[in-house]
């Protein structure tokens, strides 16, 4: 049972699609009006697409492609920070919520950035 825990805090897979509906649960809480919707919009795309090429790299063809895909998920959660810290200053009241998000998303950044360093490595 304790192995079955420690398997499922390195699921980067499951890590990346929790984080994407952390996104959505977050982004129906901000109020809508004409700063906010295009902040959203795009927090959204970002942060839901972390996982989903997470997922793709996973399946990838060949280990360029895996640091591919796997580049665009790091380049996904740099952008979601971003997007958190505009919903940040459009939406102070969030500000907490977001600053977990946002270091969430750096972390997942961080991995990311450490993955493809080895694979780059393994690669020469």
């Amino acid at each position: 049972m304790l192995n079955e825990k420690k398997e499922k805090i390195y699921d980067l897979e499951e890590r990346t699609a929790k984080f994407g509906e952390d996104i959505i649960e977050f982004a129906k809480k901000v109020l809508k009006n004409v700063i906010t919707i295009p902040l959203i919009e795009q927090l959204i795309k970002s942060g839901t697409s972390v996982g989903f090429n997470y997922c793709e790299a996973d399946c990838a063809e060949s280990r360029k492609d895996f640091e591919h895909k796997l580049g665009i998920s790091k380049k996904e959660a740099k952008e979601s920070k971003h997007w958190l810290r505009m919903i940040a200053k459009a939406a102070p009241e969030l500000k907490g919520e977001a600053r977990k998000l946002w270091q969430e998303s750096n972390e997942l950044q961080r991995i990311f950035i450490s993955i493809i360093k080895k694979s780059k490595t393994k690669n020469k």
